[in-house]
């Protein structure tokens, strides 16, 4: 068995789990989040826990039976404590600020930078070269933080660029003086 598949995930209280055929749905204090999974996992309600099984030991059903209690715990935790990443820009002239809703990003383009958010996400700007993706589904938070940091990725030689909050860059040396 999966170590992680077979273990029950705990329903919190305040959090409402609707499992309907394939279909899960999660709702909870900051909002509700809706799933299709693959028709070949069994998922049941067993008191105040969700359980996942697998009709058999093929590998296909040994990798969907933890990725399938793996993304039902995000969905939980989603909805009662919410996700977020944080990213640091640094570089000389590189600052993010709020318009309403939306980002807009100067990184040294001819033109800003606006990232209108989507469903679900929020964006909050404590510092000029400081931001923060929050938002209850743990998949949409991190791939519009992928995309706020593609913008302009940290570059090795000086640094410079958005990069995920205490990731670290690996530097390269410059270039090398005439002996």
């Amino acid at each position: 068995m999966s170590r992680i598949g077979k273990m029950p995930v705990e329903i919190p209280s305040g959090v409402e789990v609707k499992v309907d055929g394939q279909t899960v749905t999660v709702r909870g204090p900051k909002g509700t989040l809706t799933q299709e999974f693959h028709p070949d996992m069994i998922i049941a309600l067993e008191g105040n826990t969700v359980v996942v099984r697998r009709p058999s030991d093929e590998k296909q059903h040994r990798a969907l039976h933890g990725l399938t209690r793996a993304l039902i715990a995000n969905m939980i935790e989603g909805v009662t404590k919410g996700y977020q990443k944080d990213l640091e820009i640094s570089g000389v002239g590189y600052r993010a600020a709020l318009q309403g809703k939306k980002l807009v990003l100067t990184m040294g383009f001819s033109h800003p930078v606006e990232f209108e958010p989507e469903p679900g996400i929020e964006f909050e700007v404590p510092a000029p070269t400081r931001i923060t993706v929050r938002g209850i589904d743990k998949q949409l938070v991190g791939e519009t933080a992928a995309r706020i940091r593609a913008v302009r990725p940290p570059e090795p030689y000086l640094g410079k660029g958005i990069r995920y909050a205490g990731e670290r860059i690996r530097r390269k040396a410059g270039k090398a003086g005439k002996v």
